[in-house]
């Protein structure tokens, strides 16, 4: 196996992470934003009440999304196994 060979496994598999976490994290950052703009409108400073809307926009997306993050998962994961024979030679 090449230094090439590695290096594009290396960058599908790290696009692979940022294509399914992006849309939680993108859900966290825009309730996050929307809750500081809330309290800072209200002068309520109260760390905790950050934490439950992310959590609860987190399952969410994981809810709606999570079949497509498994299945995306699942493709690129029996794409690896599809690989290893030609991996060892």
């Amino acid at each position: 196996m090449s230094i090439g060979e590695v290096t594009t496994l290396l960058r599908q598999g790290i696009l692979e992470v940022l294509i399914i976490a992006s849309p939680l994290l993108l859900s966290a950052l825009t309730v996050g934003l929307i809750v500081a703009i809330l309290q800072a409108t209200t002068s309520i400073q109260e760390q905790t009440l950050t934490f439950v809307p992310k959590i609860i926009a987190i399952l969410l997306v994981l809810a709606f999304l999570g079949g497509w993050m498994f299945s995306s998962l699942r493709e690129y994961t029996t794409e690896l196994f599809r690989q290893i024979p030609n991996m060892a030679r």
